[in-house]
């Protein structure tokens, strides 16, 4: 960065650290103790819809690197579109398997890079339900390098549960880099994997 950008006040954007998603398991540690959330076993891949031969071809490398893992039941991605023509990557694993499938997540995020897709990425989600049946998805922004939760009220209407987001924000603040500008704490209406 110059000193034209300062004197303008641009800054550099963040770069996106994918390893800050393996911090999401012990996270979970904590999440459990505060609010009483535990996995679901489900999370996703969101970006931008990619029509075309290339995205295909990185799609089936994604599906054959996690074929290749042997302890997984049933699809190991599934692609789907979401009300808002955004595409998801959804990975399925059993609720004890936070871990794998931070792994599996991670393993998208980056096949995708490689493959020429990062500016199309936007954010990655793992799953958390509480005893009573809340939903809450720990939400990684990809561009921001950031955490940020969503809790969605139950029902039709798209409502969030705001008090809930902050008492997470507050408890994982030692645990991930939580987004601290709360105005791109972006609602994931029918996200895939929450």
């Amino acid at each position: 960065m110059g000193l034209l950008d300062i004197l303008l006040g641009r800054t550099k954007p963040v770069a996106p650290d994918l390893d800050r998603l393996f911090a999401l398991p012990s996270a979970a540690v904590t999440l459990e103790a505060a609010a009483g959330f535990t996995p679901t076993g489900q999370g996703a891949v969101c970006f931008a819809t990619v029509e075309g031969a290339a995205f295909e071809q990185s799609h089936r490398e994604v599906q054959a690197l996690l074929d290749a893992d042997t302890d997984r039941e049933g699809p190991p991605v599934e692609l789907r579109q979401d009300g808002y023509g955004y595409s998801w990557l959804l990975s399925h694993r059993t609720p004890d398997q936070l871990a794998a499938l931070v792994n599996d997540l991670h393993a998208v995020n980056s096949q995708m890079e490689v493959n020429g897709f990062g500016p199309q990425l936007l954010c990655s989600l793992a799953g958390f339900r509480d005893r009573s049946g809340r939903r809450l998805a720990l939400v990684y922004l990809y561009k921001r390098g950031t955490f940020y939760p969503f809790a969605p009220l139950p029902g039709e209407a798209e409502r969030r549960d705001n008090a809930l987001e902050l008492q997470v924000r507050a408890a994982l603040a030692d645990d991930l880099r939580i987004e601290q500008d709360l105005s791109r704490w972006f609602p994931v209406w029918g996200a895939p994997g929450l």
